[in-house]
Formats: structure tokens, sequence, C-alpha cells
């Protein structure tokens, strides 16, 4: 129920039934109060369960009460600077929010709600800290100097993790609409496993790959194949432990960490990846994996399915050659699997099989220009957020806050 609609459902209550009546002023009462502006028990339910639906770790009722108090005071600095973000500004932040986890934004907004978590939750949640990192960006961004010497230093320590193989096993779980629910639920159970022989036995029932008859196990991959997003969560685990939930198009991803290496060679970071994609009709019949086999045993190459696509519609063929993190996720982690002139076919896209092969890895230059500028910009961020923090910490000192 969104949080208007509660209001409302609360009004009415109240005029029908004295004990109903107790139990929304009890929901709506301050549970904390920040220089006289309430946070109440609702708003603190609801983060609770937006921080769950994230996975977050750690105490999620005392990491909801510090948000939300957090929240409050920016609130209200932004109040006093005359910050306030359009209606046009907020609903594309949301949408880039959802894109995260590869929905579009009414998509995301049903899972949500799935799990008991008001559009006016995630709007609140979005629409404060967008408004703070542009406050932050306003009030910072032209005093804050990096140096020829700071960039040399943050490339000088790349390559660290660009240099790492990992030997993992994966799982995809088909999650059509629906069916999203009991997917994700069941990823949740899996994410929690640390045996490597269970994780195996949950590939083989589940897992929508067709690794799933060898228990899901991958050999070793350059971390570099993979997504940058999920180069910190990889590397963080440890042996026997699974990622959590990993929402793509349709699907959930999971991945469990068997093993892992420093490369021989490090090898370069990736700047661009040429890709193709042939639509095969009929996804799910046996004819549409047949065909797909059969492209299969006559491509050597990306080039070669030129020939095969002649005379079929124009968008029956799709090749790109675009940045890694251009591509969508359930796309990269396919394309993650393969070496060039490699190809699968686990994909599906509007009622059609698509038969994915990799055409090539482009390396980016050792020190490009680009490489400087994001380094720059990475020394920029980390600096705006120590001054936004140094801020925050200022304004908490100065608050009255109660209880």
């Amino acid at each position: 129920m969104r949080a208007l609609d509660f209001v409302g459902a609360a009004v009415l209550a109240i005029a029908l039934a004295a004990p109903m009546g107790a139990t929304a002023q009890g929901l709506f009462a301050p549970a904390v109060t920040v220089n006289g502006s309430a946070v109440t028990n609702y708003e603190l339910d609801q983060r609770a369960k937006l921080l769950e639906a994230f996975n977050t770790p750690g105490d999620i009722a005392e990491l909801a009460r510090t948000q939300l108090v957090e929240e409050k005071l920016k609130l209200q600095e932004l109040d006093r600077a005359g910050m306030e973000l359009t209606e046009e500004g907020l609903t594309t932040a949301m949408e880039e929010f959802a894109q995260r986890a590869n929905l579009p934004l009414d998509a995301f907004l049903g899972q949500l709600s799935g799990q008991g978590i008001a559009r006016e939750t995630l709007r609140d949640f979005v629409k404060v800290n967008t408004s703070w990192r542009d406050y932050i960006r306003r009030r910072y961004g032209s005093g804050i100097e990096v140096s020829e010497a700071e960039i040399d230093a943050a490339l000088a320590q790349t390559g660290g993790p660009e240099s790492v193989e990992l030997l993992l096993s994966e799982i995809i779980i088909a999650a059509p609409p629906p069916r999203a629910q009991a997917a994700l639920a069941r990823a949740e159970a899996i994410s929690k496993l640390r045996s490597t022989a269970a994780f195996e036995a949950e590939a083989r029932e589940v897992s929508a790959l067709p690794t799933r008859t060898q228990g899901g196990r991958l050999d070793w991959v350059p971390l570099t194949n993979y997504p940058a997003g999920l180069h910190g969560l990889l590397l963080s685990l440890e042996p026997g432990e699974v990622t959590p939930p990993i929402p793509i198009q349709n699907g959930v991803a999971l991945f469990q960490l068997r093993d892992i290496r420093e490369a021989p060679q490090a090898p370069a970071a990736i700047a661009e990846i040429d890709y193709a994609q042939f639509a095969i009709p009929g996804a799910g019949t046996a004819e549409a994996q047949a065909n797909a086999a059969r492209v299969r045993g006559i491509v050597d190459t990306c080039d070669d399915l030129y020939g095969v696509a002649r005379g079929l519609p124009e968008e029956r063929l799709v090749r790109r050659s675009v940045a890694p993190s251009a591509i969508p996720q359930d796309l990269a982690l396919e394309l993650a699997r393969l070496d060039r002139d490699e190809a699968s076919w686990n994909l599906v896209n509007d009622g059609s099989l698509l038969f994915t092969m990799l055409c090539a890895r482009t390396p980016a230059a050792a020190v490009a220009d680009a490489d400087r500028e994001a380094a720059r910009n990475q020394i920029t961020s980390r600096k705006l957020t120590a001054r936004a923090d140094l801020l925050l910490a200022e304004l908490r000192a100065q608050a009255r806050i109660a209880p």
C-alpha cells in the first residue's frame, strides 16, 4: 500500500474504530526527532524493508535509523540552500537506480511492492541522496584540485585486481514475471550456501545454463571478463561463499567462488567488446535449439554470420562494438564466459533465441588519456565524499536529536 493511501486508510479507521485508530497513531508516531522534524515508525519500518531488499549487511534496524536521521539533516541543509530536485530529474534518477538491477522502473517498483515497500519509500530515498550529491558538487566542486602526481600514483596502483583470475561456479534461475518472487526466494536460499557440493546440486536442479550438467562449474576466467560493477563483489568472496542474488533480465544470477589466483600475466583493461547476436525464432523449442547448433556448426567467426543472415530481415542480426559499461548485465555475464569466436545461445528476447558470439575484446592503451581522466574523476569523487562526510558530521554535532 502506498504511503499516502495508508494515511487515508488510517484516517478512515480512526472514524470507524478506536482500536484501529490507536494502531494507526502508533504507526505514524515519531520514533525520533531531528531539530523538531519527526522520523515516524512507519518510515523506519519501510526503510528497514528497503535495506533488506537490497541485501544490506549489518544491523538493519540501527542502519535504518541512522540513514533516516542523516537524511533529515541533509533535507534541512538543502532547504537552507534552496536546493530542490525537479520532478523530471527525480524520475530520471529513479530510472537510473532501477537500471542498476537491469529492470525498467515499473518492474523494479513492482518487485519492491511485492516485499511491502511503497513507491514513496524509494522515491524519498532517491530524492534526498540525489539532491545531496548535486549539492555537494555545487558547493565544493570548484575547490577540488587533483594533481598530476595524484593521478600517476592512482594509475600505478591499478592492475592489482586486473591480474586476478577466478574459478567460479554459476547458476542462473529463470525468473519471468509470474515466477519472479519464487525465483528470488530460491536464489536467496542458495546465496547462504557454503558447500560446493550443495551449490552444484542446486545448479543441476534449477540453473537455466548448459553448465548445469557439470554443477555450474566454470574454468578459470580473468576478472576483467566480468562487468566492472561486479569486481568488488567477486573479490570480496572467500572460497565457498556465494554472491547475493544478482538481478538480470527475466532471471537471477549467483556465483560461488571455488578459488582465486594471480594471473601469470596481468591482462590489460578492456576498452571495447565486439559481439554479434543472431535471433532465432521459437525460443524454448527443440527446433530453435537445433537451429542454433546448426549455425554454430557452419560459422567460425562473427563475419560468417552475415552469410547466415543473408536474405533475412535486417534486425535478425545485430553486431556492436561498445564499452563494457554499455552492455546490459545479463549479456555481459554471457560474454564473460566466452573467448574470441566462441558462441552460446542461452539468452532470449521477444520470443527469439539469441545466438551470441564474441568477436573481439579490445584492450585499452596502457596509460591513455581516458585512463587519466577516469583516475581524475575517481580522485575527485573521493575528495567530494570526504567533504560531504565532514559537513554531515558537523550538522549532526549541532543538531537536536531525540531520543
